[in-house]
C-alpha cells in the first residue's frame, strides 16, 4: 500500500503541474476550473489525508519553481495552505464516513469549504502582517464566486473517478466504494 500511495501521490503532483497548462488554454474560464485542486482532492481520497496534504502543500511551490506561476506571494503561499487543507480534510472526512458514493460528496463539500476558509485565514494574516490587500469582498469573490466552475467540475469528476478506480479493483484509502 505504501508504494502505491507514493506512486499515486507522484502522479497527482504531476497532474497539479500539468493541468493548469491545459486549462490555461481556455480563455475565459481556464483558471476558474481550479486545475490544481482536482488532483489534490483525488490524492486525499485515494491515498489518505497525509499524502493529500503533502501534495497540496508542495504543488504550488514546485509549480512556481518550474514555471514561475502562481506568483509565490501572496497567491502561492496561500494556495499551499489551501490545497494542503483540501487534501487533509477530504482524506479525514472520507476515512471517518462510510464508503457509499454519496459520502464522497459529503467529504468533497467539507473539503471545499474548509480549504477556502483556510485560504481566507492565511490571506487575512498576510493582510495584517504584510499589508496585502484583502477583505470580505475579495474573500467571497475569489474564494467562492470565481471558483464556481471549478467546484462544479470537481463535484462531477471526482466521484466518477473514485467509483471507476474502485470498480477497476484499485483500493481507495483501504476501503472499497459501494455503488449502491
Amino acid at each position: 500500500m505504501k508504494t502505491k500511495n507514493i506512486v499515486t501521490s507522484g502522479i497527482c503532483l504531476a497532474l497539479c503541474l500539468v493541468l493548469p497548462l491545459v486549462t490555461g488554454q481556455i480563455p475565459e474560464i481556464g483558471n476558474m476550473l481550479c486545475p490544481m485542486h482536482l488532483p489534490v482532492l483525488l490524492c486525499g481520497l485515494v491515498c489518505g489525508w497525509g499524502y493529500g496534504a503533502l501534495v497540496g502543500l508542495v504543488a504550488p511551490l514546485l509549480r512556481f519553481a518550474l514555471f514561475g506561476r502562481p506568483m509565490l506571494f501572496p497567491t502561492g503561499v496561500s494556495m499551499c495552505f489551501e490545497l494542503a487543507a483540501y487534501g487533509l480534510i477530504i482524506g479525514l472526512l472520507y476515512r471517518r464516513l462510510h464508503t457509499r458514493v454519496w459520502h464522497i460528496y459529503t467529504s468533497l463539500i467539507g473539503a471545499m469549504i474548509g480549504g477556502r476558509f483556510v485560504w481566507g485565514l492565511v490571506r487575512c494574516i498576510m493582510a495584517a502582517g504584510f499589508g496585502v490587500e484583502f477583505g470580505w469582498q475579495i474573500f467571497v469573490t475569489e474564494g467562492f464566486v470565481t471558483a464556481i466552475p471549478g467546484m462544479i467540475s470537481q463535484m462531477i469528476v471526482i466521484p466518477i473517478l473514485v467509483v471507476a478506480l474502485s470498480r477497476a479493483g484499485i483500493r481507495i484509502e483501504t476501503r472499497d466504494v459501494e455503488t449502491a
